[in-house]
């Protein structure tokens, strides 16, 4: 089987898989069913890479590979189902068969120095510092999560990880890998996992008369267009944006209320739908974390997926839809910040009891259907702690790079935290990569070029 959307050759050399089991037996019959989100997410997988220069005062004790194999081991201990298997339940749902499997671990290593692969790798290239299998028909045999560890030339590491979008989300991924570079500290896990699978699902009394359940239910029957011969190629910039151009970014948009998420947001919707021809823009889905946002919070550390999705929509008087005029960055952001501030609580319930109502007769769950599309999609993980991940105290990654698997449609926008504090936000941007060649040179992206960090070719 091959390695997905990986090119083959390159700087990227594989020199050794293993498996890496937990330190602690897991208990013979443990078990641990997915949820009705954990299911929603089953088109997609996520890929992710923590880049680590050495201790700059210390160098010469770098994070060594060995050292994060046996942390590993120790973290998987307080993970039963990150070590586990799929499999079906007599109802035709997805559990874990939590067992000693282990996690698939891949040792690489890149021929050139950190500094070097910072500024010349392209998105497309980053794919080979993770490792991704699709899921076979008999997944008994297959690992749903991957870590691969990638050493450079001089020193500095990446850690890679990828994972099945059923097993968890951006933020469960990112807290995993915070728990191992505590466990590799040696200090105790800052956000512990929290397994509780009904933690959401349907309520009592359902209510599936509201706008969210509504446009869940749309999105399931959405389609793509028919795939064309030869499919779509999609292409990946990544953008990091100071705090200084922010600020000012905030200012031309002149919202009041508007937050550095809707500013960019706004940013790259106006100009995705520039690129793509339509404008104005119309429609935008919006996918973020709802731990935090529920009456009675879930534990950060909550073990799964806790994804809301909504969209935003740009009304005639803004020129969306039949308006004819195109509407500026500002009129964008507060059609965003309008949506997202009228959501309640009641809105993430009744998107999750509608999830509930598609169940069988005998308790199945529907298929999954694409989240992240087919319309642009932005996900906001700005509050994701992945700069906090700090294998050697008090150095953080340089960089951190997220990816979601099977994006497909118009295309996704994810906003991330930056490596400073502050208002500073790193955008990873995938289009169709006719598209993407307009959007770096659209009029409200070009005065930003400098802020381009990579883009495939």
């Amino acid at each position: 089987m091959a390695r997905e959307g990986v090119p083959k050759g390159g700087r990227v050399k594989v020199k050794g898989i293993m498996s890496s089991v937990s330190s602690t037996p897991v208990a013979p019959g443990k078990t641990y069913p997915l949820s009705l989100l954990d299911h929603a997410m089953g088109l997609h997988h996520i890929r992710m890479v923590f880049y680590y220069r050495s201790d700059p005062a210390e160098p010469s004790c770098p994070v060594e590979r060995e050292r994060l194999k046996d942390s590993l081991t120790e973290t998987l201990s307080f993970y039963p189902p990150v070590t586990g298997r799929l499999r079906i339940r007599d109802n035709g749902n997805w559990e874990v068969k939590c067992s000693d499997a282990g996690v698939r671990v891949i040792e690489a290593t890149v021929g050139c120095t950190m500094d070097e692969w910072l500024r010349t790798f392209t998105p497309q290239e980053e794919l080979q510092l993770t490792y991704w299998l699709d899921m076979p028909q008999d997944p008994s045999i297959w690992s749903p999560y991957y870590v691969q560890i990638n050493e450079f030339q001089g020193g500095g590491i990446a850690v890679g990880l990828s994972c099945t979008h059923m097993h968890a989300d951006p933020t469960c991924t990112t807290l995993f890998v915070g728990s191992w570079s505590d466990v590799h500290r040696g200090d105790t896990i800052t956000h512990p996992p929290f397994f509780h699978p009904p933690g959401l699902r349907g309520r009592p009394t359902p209510n599936a008369d509201t706008d969210s359940a509504r446009y869940y239910e749309a999105k399931s029957k959405a389609h793509l267009p028919s795939s064309p011969s030869p499919p779509i190629l999609m292409s990946t910039a990544t953008f990091r944006f100071s705090e200084e151009t922010v600020k000012k970014l905030l200012s031309q948009i002149q919202y009041p209320e508007a937050t550095p998420f809707d500013a960019l947001a706004a940013l790259f919707w106006v100009s995705a739908a520039r690129a793509k021809g339509v404008d104005p823009p119309s429609r935008l889905s919006l996918g973020f974390d709802l731990r935090k946002l529920l009456h009675a919070p879930l534990p950060r550390g909550f073990y799964g997926n806790a994804l809301h999705f909504t969209n935003a929509v740009l009304t005639e008087a803004a020129g969306g839809e039949t308006g004819g005029k195109a509407p500026c960055l500002g009129e964008a952001a507060g059609a965003i910040r309008s949506r997202l501030s009228g959501l309640g609580e009641e809105d993430f319930w009744s998107a999750i009891d509608w999830l509930e109502s598609q169940k069988d007769a005998d308790g199945k769950f529907a298929p999954p259907f694409r989240m992240y599309g087919p319309e642009l999609t932005v996900l906001n993980m700005e509050q994701v702690p992945a700069y906090e991940a700090m294998f050697q105290k008090g150095v953080k990654p340089v960089l951190v790079n997220y990816r979601i698997g099977n994006a497909e449609g118009e295309g996704l926008v994810v906003v991330l935290p930056s490596p400073e504090e502050g208002l500073g936000r790193t955008v990873t941007v995938t289009l169709p990569s006719h598209e993407m060649k307009k959007l770096v040179e659209d009029e409200a992206i070009l005065p930003l070029k400098s802020h381009l960090l990579v883009v495939d070719n």
